[in-house]
């Protein structure tokens, strides 16, 4: 004879699979509007196409229902991703409003509202959820961004750094240079020729700041000038918006503290 116990486990697991098959049945079906252009047609405006995706039958993630709608729908939906854990950086882009990462990005279950998907704001696109980072990429080399010494240890082992010194960069290393914060900040939008942006000035102020490094002089002296660093007006779009909860603004006023106290 069964165990009452078990029993009642069992006839529990029972009725949840046949909820389940009941509820797969009905199918929930949402609408992404998703930013449609292509070098192909120039002459074509940019467009929204709506695309509709089952719930029931799709990841948790706002890519994972992009990669549901371009293998099994269009295709030619074109937009950037590889790591899918928040690492790369690849899949950013703005979703119902925000700029964020579609692998980090969770949908919307309510099946009434749409959801609007566009490319980061304010940049070229080179095609669909796909906007040229050509500049953005070129501004993040500016800041020579890697270790810079003269003097090493005689004994030819590597530059050793304290504890403490190593919690400073805490909140700096973190960043994937997705984009996300420089391309939500008006400042950037209106000067990106010239002003740096958040994402690579926290870059700037992390390679300041590390004890191993010996070019702080020289660091500090490419950003005295007006534009560089001097655009950012402290709006905080960047720290509101970074996926990875890190915070650009406070690490620009930081910048902006130590180069008026040199």
């Amino acid at each position: 004879m069964m165990n009452p116990v078990l029993k009642k486990s069992v006839c529990r697991l029972t009725l949840q699979r046949s909820l389940a098959t009941t509820a797969a049945a009905e199918p929930r079906l949402k609408n992404f509007k998703i930013y449609r252009w292509s070098p192909d047609h120039p002459t074509e405006k940019p467009h929204l196409q709506t695309f509709q995706v089952d719930l029931n039958d799709c990841g948790p993630m706002v890519l994972d229902a992009l990669l549901k709608i371009k293998n099994e729908q269009d295709a030619t939906l074109t937009l950037r991703r590889s790591c899918r854990e928040g690492i790369c950086g690849s899949c950013a882009m703005n979703i119902g409003g925000r700029n964020t990462l579609a692998c980090l990005c969770k949908i919307d279950q309510n099946v009434s509202k749409d959801l609007k998907i566009y490319p980061l704001p304010h940049m070229y696109i080179v095609k669909d959820l796909v906007p040229d980072l050509t500049n953005f990429y070129q501004q993040y080399k500016s800041i020579q961004p890697w270790l810079q010494r003269k003097t090493f240890p005689k004994d030819g082992k590597e530059v050793l750094q304290s504890v403490e010194d190593r919690k400073k960069l805490d909140g700096l290393y973190e960043c994937i240079l997705c984009a996300c914060c420089s391309t939500s900040c008006p400042s950037y939008w209106w000067n990106q020729e010239q002003y740096l942006g958040p994402a690579v000035l926290m870059q700037a102020y992390r390679w300041l700041i590390d004890s191993r490094d010996e070019a702080a002089s020289t660091r500090k002296a490419m950003l005295q000038n007006s534009m560089s660093m001097y655009r950012c007006h402290t709006i905080m779009n960047c720290t509101r918006t970074c996926p990875k909860g890190l915070n650009p603004g406070y690490a620009i006023a930081e910048m902006k503290k130590a180069l008026a106290t040199d």
